[in-house]
């Protein structure tokens, strides 16, 4: 499985339950931070208009290859 980049959708495999983020949501990675270890800065939307941005490792991110979307003609 590759790492992720600046603008990939990932999903989440654990919960983060401070931020009230849930195992399965998806989210976008933003930036990616270096020291002391890799994490990544990704922005999940929370209800109809909040977003919550978090730092997470590696290995509670699945990188989503497709974007499934729900908007079909």
């Amino acid at each position: 499985m590759r790492q992720p980049h600046v603008d990939d959708h990932v999903r989440l495999t654990c919960d983060i339950p401070d931020l009230s983020l849930h195992r399965g949501q998806v989210g976008v990675v933003r930036s990616t931070w270096c020291e002391p270890l890799t994490a990544y800065e990704v922005e999940f939307t929370v209800g109809l208009d909040h977003e919550t941005r978090a730092l997470v490792m590696a290995e509670q991110l699945q990188v989503e290859d497709q974007l499934v979307t729900s908007d079909q003609d």
